[in-house]
């Protein structure tokens, strides 16, 4: 079946469902400039390795100098990237965020930032869910990191996006019909969650964090054309990282884990092509898959899952039909966007 847009859709310049079988070279983030928060471990790290391999710069900015540091010199020593670096600092803070991509600017070999990733995030015991002691006679003051970090950094990191991609050097407006391997760029990477899309018991604050970041990408992706930046959301279920908790880890024991190197391979292909605009990836346990009418891989799971013949994929598409059928006033809003 071909993939055929509606007008809204053309308007907002929404690409085609992303085709995970369409070739996608690493090689095509050669000579970008990336800035990843968060960068110091987990998934960030694993994005900073595989694009500085490429030939990136890559600027990371992380609250954990020592770990930071430690990358940076690792990546440089055994990639021969010179142009990796790290730069502290604390997204909760917005004078902490700002002065990280004002020296990323100033790091840039070409002047301008191509991709932002939104990557630092943080899971803990959320008071919501666990209020404390409830015999003392004055309530206790709420601990709101989980959302400062998860959802109030993502805003800071959102708007300084918004300020800088379109005064980046030698940029055009994202288009889905775009050369996919033009170099520079205007590129916002959300990293949601599974609790994005659906709830997390005992975590109320990391799912309402992560639904807001799922609400950002769906309102941001609606007006690419007005500044001409894409954005995209990767939405990974349970991954072996640092932020999986101890007891997460022992509810998961025996189950499937998503795999970091499907994250990293999905955040690639959204990074590198510039052709993809307002697409949401979600990354799981590798499940066979089956393909559905407009083409994608669809996992299946259970009973479903019987016939073993399908191809297997630990990511899939996800919230890609907002614009399949819009109400009048987003409808309305965007045609007048388009013509203002």
């Amino acid at each position: 079946m071909t993939y055929q847009p509606n007008a809204t859709q053309q308007i907002a310049r929404q690409s085609p469902p992303v085709d995970l079988t369409r070739p996608c070279h690493d090689s095509w983030v050669k000579g970008r400039h990336i800035l990843i928060t968060g960068g110091a471990s987990g998934f960030g790290a694993g994005f900073a390795r595989r694009w500085a391999a490429a030939g990136a710069s890559v600027v990371i900015g992380d609250v954990n100098s020592q770990n930071g540091e430690k990358l940076v010199h690792d990546l440089r020593e055994q990639l021969g990237n010179p142009n990796v670096h790290f730069v502290r600092c604390d997204v909760t803070d917005w004078d902490s965020q700002v002065r990280f991509f004002k020296e990323a600017i100033k790091l840039s070999p070409h002047g301008g930032i191509d991709t932002v990733v939104a990557n630092a995030g943080i899971a803990k015991e959320d008071c919501l869910a666990k209020p404390g002691d409830l015999g003392i006679d004055e309530p206790p003051r709420p601990d709101f990191q989980i959302t400062d970090v998860n959802l109030y950094g993502v805003l800071y990191t959102v708007h300084l996006a918004m300020y800088y991609l379109p005064r980046n050097p030698g940029s055009t407006p994202s288009t889905p019909d775009r050369d996919p391997t033009t170099t520079r760029d205007r590129h916002i990477l959300l990293i949601g969650s599974m609790a994005s899309l659906a709830p997390i018991c005992i975590q109320p604050q990391y799912s309402a964090a992560k639904h807001g970041v799922l609400g950002v990408f769906r309102s941001l992706r609606t007006s690419t054309f007005v500044e001409g930046v894409r954005t995209n959301m990767l939405c990974p279920y349970f991954i072996e990282t640092p932020i999986l908790t101890r007891p997460a880890r022992v509810l998961l024991a025996g189950s499937g884990l998503g795999r970091v190197e499907d994250v990293v391979e999905a955040a690639t292909r959204f990074t590198a092509d510039s052709s993809i605009c307002g697409r949401a990836l979600c990354i799981g346990p590798p499940a066979k898959a089956m393909r559905a009418a407009d083409g994608q891989l669809i996992p299946v799971f259970g009973d479903d899952a019987q016939d073993k013949s399908g191809p297997e994929t630990g990511i899939w598409e996800v919230y890609g039909d907002d614009f399949e059928a819009v109400e009048a006033w987003t409808r309305r809003w965007v045609e007048l966007l388009c013509t203002a």
